[in-house]
């Protein structure tokens, strides 16, 4: 089996999935999952947008809060599709939660016209959804925004009001912190010719035929991983986060264990072939105990290219149930893949 570095950055991904009716204690839930986070050692937790669903709209708002819960585990967010976010207001926002945390905000984001656009342009882009760029374009803008640009003609006092050329608070430092969300060859060189730090999931596009005809997922998001670094101004050193959906059993109770197990089997036909026209392939998820999960990752080929990584937490688990899975990601698993958590 190759070599593969010990996991230097242990964090966790969820959703945050809430009761339409009732959507306060599913909010609570989550940043008591960050707290939980932090309690256990974790380096990072991340958010995932859920647009009109059942799972957090507002990443950010509900990180600005987990900045004042937490002191040390760093916040993302994995990721905010940027054809719904006007970069100037995002980069207010980012730039305000980052100040909030003392420097822990890692935001993450896409690019691409937004799911179901054709259904919600005329709320979104009422006067110009026919003209709206869902390029890099809009990435760009923000790591403009973001690094102190100037995004105003106007600079100076007028009566007795400041105004200034750059988003405000510029918080030095955050563009650094910038990941983006790849899939594909193209957003992995795009990505790392700008420098941008690199999140790689469980759903990647079947590219690279000499990957896709073995139908090995793990393979192409080996070679995604490469070609980034080989890419990127920092080489090997250029940072990249693995995203998969791992579910320890250690501590888990026979009925947690047999909902895992059949979680995992209710998704499995989608990672047996490319999904869709932008045929998307996902990753199956690892369920077992924290020694068998060990086994798979070490020989896994995206895996064994990365020292950081951002589990996903299955997105309908009950509270206790995350309780229990981060608890062995972080007192078992974590462990066995040469981790240590923070002090």
């Amino acid at each position: 089996m190759p070599d593969t570095p010990p996991l230097r950055k242990l964090g966790f991904l969820t959703i945050g999935l809430f009761d339409a009716d009732d959507p306060g204690p599913g909010h609570e839930s989550t940043l008591q999952v960050i707290e939980l986070g932090e309690r256990l050692g974790f380096d990072s937790a991340w958010l995932r947008h859920r647009h009109l669903q059942h799972g957090i709209s507002s990443p950010v708002a509900v990180l600005a809060a987990a900045t004042q819960r937490t002191d040390r585990i760093e916040l993302g967010t994995a990721v905010t599709p940027l054809g719904l976010e006007n970069p100037f207001r995002l980069a207010e926002d980012l730039a305000t939660v980052d100040v909030l945390s003392g420097g822990r905000l890692n935001p993450g984001v896409s690019v691409g016209p937004p799911i179901h656009y054709d259904d919600i342009k005329d709320h979104l882009y009422p006067d110009t959804a026919d003209a709206e760029d869902f390029s890099y374009t809009r990435v760009e803008r923000l790591l403009h925004n973001l690094r102190g640009g100037r995004v105003s003609t106007f600079e100076g006092t007028q009566g007795i009001e400041t105004f200034s050329a750059r988003i405000e608070p510029h918080s030095p430092g955050l563009a650094d912190r910038v990941w983006y969300g790849a899939g594909s060859f193209s957003s992995v060189e795009w990505a790392a010719r700008r420098g941008l730090n690199l999140l790689s999931s469980s759903v990647i596009r079947a590219e690279r035929a000499e990957h896709v005809s073995a139908g090995d997922f793990a393979l192409i998001q080996r070679a995604q991983v490469d070609r980034f670094r080989e890419l990127h101004p920092l080489g090997a050193a250029a940072r990249v986060s693995q995203g998969l959906v791992v579910i320890p059993t250690d501590t888990a109770t026979p009925a947690q264990v047999a909902r895992y197990e059949a979680y995992a089997a209710s998704r499995l036909d989608r990672t047996r072939s490319p999904q869709g026209p932008a045929q998307m392939m996902f990753a199956p998820d690892i369920v077992g105990t924290s020694a068998q999960i060990a086994d798979v990752l070490l020989a896994h080929a995206g895996f064994q290219a990365v020292d950081e990584v951002a589990f996903a937490l299955p997105f309908s688990f009950e509270h206790a149930d995350y309780v229990q899975i981060l608890t062995d990601l972080a007192t078992v698993l974590g462990p066995l893949l040469g981790w240590r958590p923070a002090a």
